[in-house]
């Protein structure tokens, strides 16, 4: 069999529907049509045999007749998911079937594994996610979600570059650990002879690009954190940073509802959505509510960081808190919460205000001692995103980067190192900056209504197969 270099596509699936779509029932058009896709049905009866052809734009019918078909025979016995290209006039069966009559074709690439059909699919989601080019084609919201995904980042772009943002690149190979608390994953430079970290968050590399005049700055990309694989977390994953100068933490929570908002109206139609059988409503605006306010309200307890330790403590135990020696009070503040309370609020709420001990990039809360100005927007019961009036006093910065130098030398391996180069920009000054953090997989996870991470992640890691 001789497989053709190139084929002249002149028309798509859906452009043919959209072209033809008043055509008769038993009618021809004077339209002779060239398209290719796989063939992923087909049955013969007698001297005719029908086939579906699928390609990005949909599904077309393929009528074959051992008068006009040449090696017929050879056509009905092609395998489901092979590559073919048919060239032939464009008609409609007597059944209302728009089609094209296989006048000439020949075979693009062989399916030399079998293919599922169209009534059975890929339904074991371990091999969906191991073989995505097979569950591309016969997994119809697969290839949906994929869609929305592309069209959520460009509409993301549109969004930002609407509103002054500029779109910059960071690397990839970080010298520090920082940016966020994670466990990175490490390799090594040769040349420098050198560990390098692949980044866990590219903020401060873009906070660098603020205190050098570039006001407003945001990049799209992959970041990787060398955790556990859940239905939420992928040791690999995208993420959308911005930094804004002159604006603080309310100004970002202005700038997420509407982003989320403004990308399910124009992605599903309306800002009130359903996701995992339940109603969510994303129009703004969203409530705003403290944390220990929150806490109160699902876990019935009181806490703030202001109490005494041991009380805390005693708090943390009650609400079944496994403890760790050495937590001071913001820790296991925010211990109680992530036990007690996020997955409980359906939302969107921004939860506001956290505790000092564990934001180390966060600028201190200006009438709350103890506490910073951040924010973590909570939809269905998950962080979407994270956001900062950003530190911008370079002792403070230094002081929380020894702290956290401290606590890795102590045996965590999430905590952040002193960033000499990052203080030394901060020295020479970076105005008042709101950040914002968010999760574009979680983000396509709420539009898509999907329930895993790997949904969402055309490639997601996975285990070894045995």
């Amino acid at each position: 069999m001789t497989i053709p270099y190139r084929f002249d596509r002149t028309a798509t699936a859906g452009e043919l529907h959209e072209r033809h779509a008043e055509l008769a029932d038993g009618a021809e058009t004077e339209e002779v049509a060239s398209v290719a896709g796989r063939m992923l049905l087909r049955r013969v009866q007698g001297k005719v045999a029908f086939a579906t052809l699928v390609d990005p734009t949909g599904r077309i019918q393929l009528f074959a007749g051992v008068q006009a078909t040449p090696r017929f025979d050879e056509f009905c016995s092609l395998s489901l998911g092979d590559w073919i290209g048919v060239t032939g006039t464009v008609m409609r069966t007597r059944r209302g079937e728009l089609s094209v009559r296989v006048d000439d074709w020949c075979v693009l690439a062989e399916a030399r594994r079998q293919f599922p059909d169209k009534w059975h699919g890929l339904v074991d989601v371990d091999t969906r996610y191991r073989q995505r080019y097979v569950d591309l084609w016969v997994n119809e919201e697969a290839r949906n979600t994929f869609i929305l995904r592309s069209k959520v980042v460009s509409l993301t772009r549109r969004f930002l570059e609407e509103r002054g943002f500029l779109e910059v690149e960071t690397p990839l190979l970080h010298a520090v650990q920082g940016g966020a608390t994670a466990k990175p994953f490490v390799t090594h430079h040769n040349a420098l002879d050198q560990d390098l970290y692949l980044r866990i968050a590219p903020e401060l590399y873009l906070k660098r690009l603020v205190a050098g005049g570039l006001e407003r700055v945001y990049e799209i990309g992959r970041v990787f954190r060398n955790e556990g694989i859940s239905p939420r977390h992928n040791p690999e994953f995208t993420m959308l940073e911005l930094y804004w100068a002159y604006a603080d933490y309310t100004d970002a929570m202005v700038l997420t509802e509407e982003l989320v908002s403004g990308l399910a109206q124009e992605l599903c139609g309306t800002t009130k959505l359903t996701y995992g059988g339940r109603d969510l409503d994303l129009t703004p605006p969203w409530r705003r509510a403290t944390m220990v306010e929150l806490i109160a309200e699902h876990a019935g307890v009181e806490v703030d960081v202001a109490m005494p330790v041991e009380a805390l403590r005693a708090v943390a135990k009650q609400c079944r808190v496994s403890l760790k020696p050495g937590w001071g009070p913001g820790k296991l503040v925010l211990e109680i919460y992530e036990k007690t309370t996020e997955a409980e609020i359906w939302g969107p709420v921004f939860v506001c205000d956290y505790p000092q001990e564990v934001s180390p990039l966060a600028r201190p809360h200006r009438s709350k001692p103890g506490y910073v100005e951040r924010f973590e927007p909570i939809v269905a019961g998950r962080e979407l995103g994270n956001a900062f009036s950003e530190l911008t006093d370079p002792d403070v910065q230094r002081a929380n980067f020894e702290a956290q130098a401290a606590d890795k030398a102590a045996g965590d391996e999430e905590a952040m190192s002193v960033d000499e180069d990052y203080v030394r920009a901060l020295e020479y000054g970076l105005p008042p900056t709101a950040g914002l953090g968010i999760g574009i997989d979680r983000l396509v996870m709420l539009l898509a209504d999907a329930p895993n991470i790997r949904d969402v992640i055309l490639f997601p890691t996975l285990r070894p197969e045995s």
